[in-house]
């Protein structure tokens, strides 16, 4: 499969799921677009239905469905995009992914907060991990 060649880092830190879904919505976006970035943007956003990125790599979500506010509007929406973290997701769940992150000072964000902490962290643990 050819995404598999060129799959993202954080990906492949993933589990094998997550990989497959990706791999099989690139393909079949590729078949409908050809190849380039509207092909990965497909493939990352049937990633984000049902994965959540935490860290440097991408782990499954409690619930199936849309990550934040881009992803719930498609193609084209004005909303924000939380880059992979489930702002969708409870304040709990933020919270002890802010935990496994070891994000000082969480108990007392809010949720929003908490998002952008999360997608902070996980960005600067995949710069990190890809060594750069």
């Amino acid at each position: 499969m050819p995404a598999r060649k060129d799959m993202p880092s954080t990906l492949k830190r993933s589990p094998k799921k997550a990989q497959d879904t990706y791999a099989e919505a690139h393909d079949s976006a590729v078949d409908s677009y050809g190849e380039g970035e509207r092909a990965h943007r497909t493939a990352f956003a049937a990633v984000k239905h049902s994965f959540e990125k935490v860290g440097d790599h991408w782990e499954p979500k409690g619930k199936k469905g849309p990550s934040d506010e881009k992803a719930a509007g498609g193609r084209g929406s004005s909303g924000s995009t939380a880059g992979g973290v489930d702002a969708n997701a409870s304040k709990e769940h933020l919270i002890g992914v802010a935990k496994k992150l070891d994000i000082r000072g969480r108990s007392r964000m809010r949720k929003s907060d908490l998002v952008e902490a999360i997608r902070k962290a996980s960005n600067n643990s995949t710069r990190k991990a890809r060594g750069s």
